[in-house]
């Protein structure tokens, strides 16, 4: 009778637990398709930088604010010239009774006021605007900006190494940029002149904002675009080809001015993304409800490959490798799951997934990275197609982990409080105790340190086992090398080698030598 009632709490207990996981997952992890969409419903991949939208919307939107700040900059002068009118001729009236004043002076002044109303105006519409459409960067100002640059110059001058390696690079870049533009001849030859302008016209815009800089970009990038299509008659496949390498060379080149620029905060989300996966170090996978077994060989050698890839994306140049890198790490994932599931995964098991692999790797400079994507990558890429997928799965992934509280791991506000500030960490009962009983709330990390230190005990075993297995095999070999020495003296024992002595002429040994006809004599005949 007890034995019953033990295993029904069990089952109790199993199913209990069940239940509050697919929860959790439910309400923590789980990210409708939808939500990954631009807001505006063109059916492109939308982006968190860029306020939900993708880039065409983002574009447009940008476009559009940026008229109406041009129209209401010249309606407010002309408003201001209009008022300065009025009060010009209103004061003429009253100029018999004051000092005569040369039109120069009133010239002046008038323009001093116009100048400084406009500007004070302009100003806080610009600074309005530049909250709606910048919210995380900040132009500074050139005497303080100059200063951090010469002060970064001195104290951050990058190794020789680093710096003939970046070189290298850059030349190889340059040099396959103009073999490929040699395949198509004159308009070649435009693409190579208009890409070096560029490049030497962005060198002199260091001081703008972040947004500028991608501003700037994207619009050579359209421009580019535009003229393509119309030299190849439509033909979409050679223009992604050749802009493909234009940005890896216009990218290779700018890598150093825009990738972190000191105009930005981006080193600053850096630590703090940093430090909070540091913080969530304790999260286990079973917490996060990742459908990933990795005592399976395979899923283990695909979980490794994943984090290789996504650590290897801070170390690419160009936008479109750092998006091959999210790429190749999504697909391993994928594959981790099809192993573990037998059978193919969906978005439901991928999120989760791809939310472990990020805490568990900890890439570094990872907002830097996504940034430099969002700004700088060729847009097509991040609207459609499975690099805009994974890569817009990637900034869920990261929003989530920055949003992470107990309820999305099962844990309550205290718990989760304490682990994150390393008060208490998750820990595992003994194996003497007695199972739960139904009802009984048990933290998922402790069965997750129960399982590892099982795992970690049968490795010890079989490390045993190697080496026990290593040292037979070492005897074995001795043995055998004995037991060959032996063979072989054995053999020369039994057929010893006979030497026998150099005989002092050709026939010293034949006995028949007196039975032979004598040797033959050369006769002379006479002629």
């Amino acid at each position: 009778m007890q034995i019953q009632i033990t295993m029904s709490n069990m089952f109790l207990y199993l199913d209990k637990r069940d239940t509050m996981s697919q929860r959790s997952e439910r309400r923590g992890i789980h990210v409708d398709q939808s939500e990954l969409l631009c807001k505006k419903g063109c059916g492109y991949y939308g982006n968190a930088a860029w306020q939900g939208l993708c880039s065409k919307c983002w574009r447009e939107e940008y476009q559009r604010a940026r008229q109406r700040q041009i129209q209401e900059d010249w309606a407010l002068a002309e408003k201001l010239q209009r008022e300065e009118e009025a009060a010009y001729v209103s004061s003429h009236g009253s100029s018999q009774t004051q000092p005569p004043q040369s039109h120069s002076q009133h010239s002046l002044a008038t323009f001093s006021k116009f100048e400084e109303k406009k500007t004070n105006e302009k100003t806080r519409k610009v600074t309005t605007v530049k909250k709606f459409f910048s919210p995380s960067s900040r132009t500074a100002p050139k005497k303080a900006l100059v200063s951090r640059l010469r002060e970064s110059h001195e104290g951050k001058t990058p190794s020789p190494s680093i710096t003939r390696q970046s070189s290298i690079e850059t030349d190889r870049v340059s040099q396959d940029f103009v073999e490929f533009l040699k395949t198509l001849q004159k308009p070649g030859r435009e693409i190579h002149k208009q890409s070096r302008g560029f490049i030497e016209s962005m060198g002199n815009k260091k001081d703008l904002s972040a947004e500028e800089l991608s501003e700037c970009v994207q619009d050579f990038y359209q421009g580019m675009s535009d003229r393509l299509l119309n030299h190849f008659k439509g033909s979409s496949e050679k223009v992604d080809r050749v802009m493909d390498q234009v940005e890896k060379y216009i990218m290779t080149r700018l890598y150093k001015s825009v990738f972190c620029p000191e105009t930005s905060d981006d080193e600053k989300k850096d630590l703090a993304t940093q430090n909070r996966i540091r913080a969530l170090h304790w999260v286990t996978i079973q917490m996060l409800c990742v459908p990933v077994d990795e005592e399976i060989p395979e899923v283990s050698d695909s979980v490794v490959k994943a984090i290789t890839d996504i650590i290897e994306m801070d170390s690419k140049r160009v936008p479109r490798d750092k998006l091959a890198c999210i790429t190749s790490c999504s697909k391993h994932i994928f594959n981790a799951i099809r192993v573990t599931k037998n059978e193919p995964a969906s978005a439901d098991d991928f999120l989760p997934t791809l939310i472990y692999i990020v805490l568990k790797a900890n890439p570094p400079r990872l907002q830097s990275n996504i940034q430099y994507i969002t700004r700088f990558c060729n847009p097509s890429r991040l609207m459609t197609g499975e690099d805009g997928y994974y890569f817009t799965n990637l900034c869920c992934a990261i929003a989530f982990i920055e949003k992470l509280d107990g309820q999305s791991l099962n844990l309550s506000s205290e718990d989760f409080e304490r682990y994150m500030s390393g008060q208490a960490s998750p820990r595992r009962q003994d194996d003497t105790a007695p199972w739960p009983q139904s009802g009984t709330r048990v933290d998922p990390a402790l069965s997750q340190i129960h399982h590892n230190l099982k795992l970690l005990s049968s490795l010890e075993k079989r490390q045993q086992q190697v080496i026990e297995g290593a040292q037979n095999l070492q005897t074995e070999l001795a043995e055998w090398q004995d037991s060959v020495a032996r063979e072989v003296q054995e053999i020369l024992e039994r057929y010893p080698l006979e030497i026998k002595p150099r005989a002092s002429a050709i026939d010293a040994e034949n006995v028949e030598n007196d039975r032979l006809p004598p040797p033959l004599q050369p006769q002379v005949f006479a002629g």
